[in-house]
């Protein structure tokens, strides 16, 4: 199966915005999904003192493990190796991908089937494996649906949210030649069918990580179909690979993440299955993978650890919820952004695994109703941090700062810096501002109806009939 070709790219994120805002079906799949997701939510998380107490509880197991993390990834490292489990480390996804494509060439392995996991979508893996004649086959459900239509996931829980089951059923009868039908539970059983053959001849497999625990070197794995299940223990060589952020101090911290998790993500309790791996298959064990490797994966992420205040991005669990919540992303989908993560959490972790060069207009794809901080569950300030991303844009590139972010300054220009610099001029003064004020009412008719990067969006900025000090003169003089 061929891999995902991407469609957008985040440097033309307005365009891709304009194109999935006039796609109707796009956006009526958007609003039921989005709305389902956020009713369920609220349903499992109805004891506002529980959730307030677990989000607290959570921003600090978070908190705690990032501010330790140099030292638990050396202790999840010992505790791995001493389980058998071969630890790897990249600092870049081509790094990621090579150390994973030579762990194939060494099992002489073509083909692997893959559990959930968003970092290997971030590096690109399928089609890194693709170019050196290797087929990596998704098992997760709305990855395989989405992989075999071409495309990349739209949402970081569920792939496939975008879909219709119509379009869904076609692709299946295209692709798979089966007969059309409207029946979701029947092209699930469709879907699970076509994977049976993938799991009994895969070479090696591939999961994600929810959760690395540095005390005992277990690796938790959330899932609800059974794939990272079969992914991660009937083929011979297990690959799991993630991000350095995802490791917690002990395994009592993994029960509040995973209670949240569940229930910020998908409106349940918990989930079908709940994986701890805890190294390849024992002499007096039946089952699971002969060979484990873990790749861990920086990509960035140092970058945002170095600042104090950006290093809250890599609290993020990745539930979802703050997408499901987010005016923006439920109108125009995950694909607009052009991004592995779209959506709040996209905003603020992008710019620091793409550079700001690429990613300069995530961060003011915004309304900042604070919707997606009000509802994380670990409390991340995302519309913090996007206004941080924002002034980062625009910084001078040649200011000195302690941690620069790739790509600072890529919105800055020397024209707006200039108008900027007029703007404090004419406010920083009272007799200035209210000259200021005459001048631009009474030529009030002159503002042209096209102000270019505003009137794109919104109406023309045009002064008053009456400046404010006019006003309450007047106001002043009527009641005297």
């Amino acid at each position: 199966m061929k891999t995902q070709t991407i469609h957008f790219m985040p440097e033309t994120f307005k365009s891709n915005a304009k194109t999935a805002l006039a796609d109707a079906p796009l956006r009526q799949s958007l609003r039921t999904a989005m709305d389902g997701l956020m009713s369920k939510r609220k349903a499992v998380l109805s004891d506002e003192h529980e959730l307030q107490a677990l989000r607290t509880l959570c921003e600090s197991i978070r908190q705690h493990a990032l501010s330790r993390l140099p030292e638990l990834l050396e202790q999840l490292e010992s505790n791995l190796t001493r389980l058998g489990v071969k630890v790897h480390w990249a600092q870049t996804p081509k790094e990621a991908c090579q150390i994973i494509d030579g762990i194939m060439n060494h099992h002489q392995a073509s083909l692997m089937v893959k559990g959930k996991s968003m970092v290997s979508e971030e590096i690109e893996l399928n089609h890194y494996l693709e170019a050196q004649g290797k087929e990596a086959i998704e098992s997760d459900m709305g990855e395989y649906i989405v992989q075999m239509a071409h495309e990349k996931p739209t949402h970081i829980v569920m792939p496939a949210i975008h879909k219709t089951k119509q379009q869904i059923s076609k692709l299946f009868h295209d692709e798979l030649g089966t007969p059309l039908t409207d029946d979701v539970d029947e092209m699930i059983q469709i879907g699970r069918k076509a994977l049976r053959s993938v799991y009994r001849n895969a070479d090696v497999g591939l999961s994600g990580v929810n959760f690395a625990v540095a005390e005992t070197g277990t690796l938790c794995l959330v899932e609800n179909e059974g794939n990272g299940r079969l992914s991660t223990s009937v083929p011979p060589v297990h690959i799991a690979i993630t991000g350095i952020e995802k490791v917690v101090a002990r395994l009592d911290d993994v029960v509040p993440l995973y209670s949240l998790l569940t229930r910020s993500a998908i409106g349940l309790n918990i989930t079908t299955y709940f994986n701890m791996i805890t190294g390849p298959r024992r002499s007096q064990e039946l089952d699971g993978p002969q060979e484990m490797h873990l790749v861990l994966l920086d990509n960035g992420r140092s970058q945002a650890y170095a600042d104090e205040q950006l290093r809250k991005t890599l609290q993020c669990i990745r539930c979802g919820a703050c997408m499901n919540h987010c005016p923006v992303y439920s109108r125009i989908g995950g694909a607009a952004y052009g991004t592995t993560y779209p959506g709040p959490i996209g905003k603020i972790i992008s710019p620091h695994l793409l550079g700001l060069e690429s990613t300069k207009d995530l961060p003011t794809a915004s309304s900042l109703c604070g919707a997606c901080g009000e509802v994380c569950p670990v409390r991340i300030p995302i519309p913090e941090l996007l206004v941080r991303l924002r002034t980062e844009a625009q910084r001078d590139p040649n200011e000195n700062v302690p941690h620069p972010i790739r790509g600072q300054g890529a919105n800055h220009s020397l024209s707006e810096k200039m108008a900027w610099r007029a703007f404090e001029g004419i406010f920083s003064g009272n007799k200035t501002y209210q000259y200021f004020g005459k001048v631009a009412t009474s030529l009030r008719g002159l503002t042209p109806k096209h102000q270019k990067g505003w009137t794109q969006n919104h109406t023309p900025l045009k002064p008053a009939k009456k400046t404010l000090h006019q006003l309450v003169k007047e106001k002043h003089n009527t009641f005297n």
